[in-house]
């Protein structure tokens, strides 16, 4: 959170705003939503259950909400709902899950028979059509940007009638927790969920650990008891998954180990496979949406007119996803000298680790880059966020990020940052809420 929030306001009201040609202008003259401190940690405080650690997070956590919102044109908004829908109906038919099971481990061929839990949508906002640059099933953010905006305040009004889209904060955190409930009854049937284990590696030293607690406190607000552990600590008996003599009925999946490969997960993929517990998001539904190959699907015209899917939706994917191919030992070379249009991603890839863009791209790296599994997509530059304070004046990157259940958009965010990627290291930066016009 930035300290200088008061500072940011402080411009806010001239007419610049009300000059603004049209809503997404108003990301470069506009400072009159800023983030009302106080209120954000009274948020925390009463959501966590937990006085001071809010304190902890202020300390801990200087990048994690941005000053100020960021604004988006509904007809944006409406542009990206139409692109999820298109995915989810390619994902549904069988050609696109063939290929995609084609290349995703083997444990992806288990179907449980959920749809995989919230996904994150990442859009860049630049020209006339948002672009989709990735898919994740384990979007962190949604419960922290409820929380962030609840916590804003508007000091012109003129910006009184913008809204947050789809839903306002108050109803997000029951939207996300119907969307668990789901999940449940899909691989349960009409059993009571009574237990709950949120599960990251050593997940207390996890960046978005507030974040888990906020889950936490919202299963128990349901009556749902609810742990936060690591996944060594999980055991097997009777039939069940247990964490310290407690059965566990569903494990909120955090893990960036995605097929549940690595040794410490051997207790939770064995539970997981024998369904005795509910897990989501499950390794299907990351091989279906967030292989970062299966970009190389959507965005081919040649393979989507296989899938039988209508023209209308061919043309949404082409439109909203840059072109995206496979990184291979063929066109490598040619990469390379085209690399200043391209940006390079690890097909397993999260956090924008490991992920480069093309112009930055070191020989060194690039050759390091060929032991491992990476695709090349068209670089699409992200739109822009101008922060203000009394001293200077700063230019923030933006990535818009739709939180999805099935077609269904329950939050837009945003996240603020400088450099290659998006981060929580910037001054001015991090979560921020994102606004638009009302519908009618």
């Amino acid at each position: 959170m930035a300290e200088d929030s008061e500072e940011l306001g402080a411009e806010s009201c001239d007419n610049s705003c009300r000059e603004a040609p049209s809503v997404e202008a108003l990301n470069s003259v506009c400072y009159c939503l800023s983030l009302d401190q106080d209120a954000l940690r009274r948020g925390l405080e009463t959501d966590l259950g937990t006085r001071g650690l809010s304190r902890a997070i202020v300390e801990t956590h200087p990048h994690l909400f941005a000053s100020l919102p960021v604004y988006v044109s509904r007809r944006h908004v409406e542009q990206m709902a139409r692109l999820i829908d298109a995915v989810e109906t390619i994902v549904a038919t069988p050609v696109f899950r063939d290929a995609a099971l084609a290349w995703a481990p083997d444990i992806a061929q288990f179907d449980p028979g959920s749809h995989g839990g919230l996904l994150g949508y990442d859009f860049h906002m630049t020209g006339a059509e948002p672009k989709l640059i990735e898919i994740n099933t384990n979007p962190g953010g949604a419960l922290l940007n409820a929380v962030l905006g609840r916590a804003q305040r508007a000091c012109c009004a003129d910006l009184a009638g913008l809204v947050m889209a789809p839903l306002e904060p108050a109803a997000v955190e029951s939207a996300i927790f119907e969307v668990f409930m789901s999940e449940w009854r899909l691989q349960n049937g009409a059993a009571v969920l009574q237990s709950v284990a949120i599960v990251d590696e050593a997940p207390d030293r996890q960046y978005l650990y507030p974040e888990f607690l906020l889950f936490q406190q919202l299963f128990k607000r349901h009556d749902i008891e609810a742990v936060i552990c690591d996944p060594a600590e999980l055991m097997r008996d009777e039939g069940r998954l247990w964490y310290r003599g407690e059965a566990i009925d569903f494990v909120y999946n955090r893990l960036t180990d995605f097929a549940l490969e690595l040794p410490a997960q051997s207790v939770l993929k064995s539970a997981y496979l024998a369904r005795e517990v509910a897990v989501s998001p499950h390794p299907r539904a990351h091989a279906f949406y967030a292989d970062k190959r299966n970009l190389t699907l959507l965005s081919d015209a040649a393979f989507l007119r296989t899938t039988g899917v209508t023209d209308d939706v061919i043309a949404t994917l082409l439109a909203g996803i840059p072109y995206t191919e496979l990184v291979s030992s063929e066109n490598r070379e040619a990469l390379w000298a085209n690399r200043r249009r391209l940006f390079f991603k690890p097909a397993a890839g999260y956090g924008s680790k490991a992920a480069y863009r093309g112009d930055k791209l070191t020989k060194r790296v690039w050759t390091e880059t060929a032991a491992e599994t990476y695709v090349a997509q068209a670089l699409v530059a992200p739109s822009e966020r101008h922060i203000s304070n009394a001293k200077d004046r700063t230019v923030l990157k933006v990535d818009v990020r739709n939180y999805a259940y099935l077609s269904s958009v329950k939050l837009l965010a945003a996240r603020l940052y400088q450099g290659q990627t998006t981060n929580f290291r910037t001054s001015g930066g991090g979560f921020a809420p994102l606004f638009t016009e009302p519908l009618g």
